[in-house]
């Protein structure tokens, strides 16, 4: 279907062999980019289907494949060159939007096969059509090609304007015609075509006849809105994780105790505590956990100390922490004892809307007697330091919070000195959160402990020596000075 335009032009040439060897080997490196990224791709798949991140980086992969897959077609026209039985083009539709009509039905799946041309001459009502583009319609040879009065009519109703806008100004105004919209084949199945095209004037300056070429995209606009919305879920579900994270970290401050530095308790009287305590964050400090400590003196003079651990991270874990540790506070004042405590947040977090985890330990300390009674859930037990040595405390039998029903708590004593330091510390503390992790890193703090004044210059000593580690969770520690 050759162009008014074209009689007098003479055919191009193939290009010459240097140019054809610098195509070849733009082939050969997008083919193999091709494979690269398709094999990332498909290692994708197998990761996690359900990762927001993993199908947003498939889908830009499944799109850059589509795109590599026409570049790789592209070259190859390029290098073949234009026949000389095909119609020149109009000035400002690229060659590789051409469709190659000289070797019979184009190979499936090809960008060649997803492009077709068109003239509708208005001089003689003729309409030529491609072989490629009554495929792209889903029309017969038989039914014919639709003229720019019934073109219309197998677009989308919403994208018929368009089309309307597009013809007219290119008729009436001279307009390059640029735009993509929306077909209904006759087999039911929705196409979207991208059309360029341009008037053809005869020797006076007439609109003779309009030139079109029309390219099925709608496998890369697919490819290109999965990109979208799986951007897009990312999109949300980050948004989401920061509002959990912030929600998480308000709860947390809100529960922790808020005083900093030190703290004595009782706050009159001999022997009182000299307490600190300290959280140190994990690796990653999105993971906000279910880490507490507390200390709180009781309204007959005697101090309660715990730190625990609930499983899980975000606003769920520190939630139910805060829940335990209002309970425990509520028992403590309420005169139990640690080892029954234990057992009754042990039937609270069973009965809870959801179910969770946890260790603890809970001490109380006599400052009248220097006896500490205490009992823990399944947690790494207390260290002793006294005269620049450590040890664990040997610790009563307990289980973790959560893990069975209707079982009982221990309780044991032991009576600490003036100028004994007891480290509580929950499990995070340790390099990769190995709850057998033995406590010598602790323990070889003991003559920094023994050369401290205070409680919070012990806290210190630890955050200085675990706060870089590569913890997986984070930890509370909390530290009391018995004083004289």
């Amino acid at each position: 279907m050759p162009s008014p335009l074209s009689a007098d032009r003479p055919a191009p040439q193939p290009p010459e062999r240097d140019a054809v060897d610098a195509v070849d080997a733009l082939i050969n490196r997008t083919r193999r980019l091709r494979g690269d990224v398709d094999a990332v791709r498909r290692e994708s798949v197998l990761i996690d289907e359900e990762d927001p991140q993993m199908r947003w980086q498939r889908a830009l992969c499944e799109l850059a494949v589509h795109h590599l897959d026409d570049l790789g077609t592209q070259l190859g026209q390029l290098k073949e060159g234009i026949p000389s039985q095909a119609p020149e083009q109009p000035t400002g539709i690229s060659a590789q939007d051409v469709p190659d009509m000289s070797s019979g039905r184009p190979e499936s799946g090809s960008l060649i096969g997803r492009v077709g041309s068109a003239e509708w001459n208005l001089l003689t009502d003729e309409v030529t059509w491609s072989e490629e583009l009554f495929e792209i319609f889903g029309r017969s040879r038989d039914a014919g090609p639709l003229s720019l009065d019934d073109l219309p009519s197998v677009l989308l109703p919403e994208d018929q304007p368009l089309l309307t806008s597009l013809v007219t100004d290119c008729l009436v105004d001279g307009k390059p015609i640029d735009g993509e919209f929306r077909i209904l084949r006759t087999d039911g199945r929705m196409r979207t075509l991208h059309m360029m095209g341009e008037p053809v004037l005869d020797t006076d300056g007439c609109t003779a006849s309009m030139w079109a070429v029309l390219r099925d995209v709608s496998e890369l606009r697919r490819s290109q809105q999965v990109v979208l919305r799986s951007h897009d879920s990312l999109r949300r579900r980050e948004h989401m994780a920061r509002t959990e994270h912030r929600m998480a970290v308000e709860l947390q401050e809100a529960v922790l105790p808020p005083w900093r530095g030190s703290l004595q308790l009782p706050s009159k009287g001999a022997g009182a505590l000299d307490i600190a305590a300290h959280y140190l964050p994990s690796e990653s400090s999105s993971l906000i956990g279910g880490d507490w400590y507390d200390a709180l003196e009781l309204p007959d003079g005697r101090t309660v100390l715990t730190v625990g651990d609930l499983t899980g991270h975000g606003i769920q874990a520190t939630s139910a922490m805060a829940m335990l540790l209002g309970a425990l506070r509520g028992m403590a004042v309420a005169g139990i004892e640690p080892g029954t405590l234990m057992g009754h947040l042990n039937q609270l977090l069973e009965s809870s809307v959801q179910p969770a985890l946890g260790s603890a330990v809970c001490c109380r300390f006599d400052p009248s007697t220097g006896i500490l009674a205490w009992a823990q859930a399944g947690h790494p037990a207390p260290l002793l330091f006294r005269d620049g040595e450590g040890r664990p405390l040997l610790p009563p039998d307990g289980v973790l919070l959560g893990a069975t029903s209707g079982v009982a708590y221990e309780q044991d004593e032991v009576h600490l000195l003036a100028g004994d330091v007891l480290v509580l510390h929950t499990d995070g503390l340790n390099r990769h959160s190995d709850r057998s992790a033995s406590p010598d890193a602790l323990l070889a703090l003991a003559p920094h402990f023994a050369r401290a004044r205070t409680a919070q210059e012990c806290v210190r000593t630890v955050v200085t020596e675990f706060g870089g580690t590569e913890r997986l969770d984070d930890a509370c520690v909390l530290i009391a000075r018995i004083g004289a």
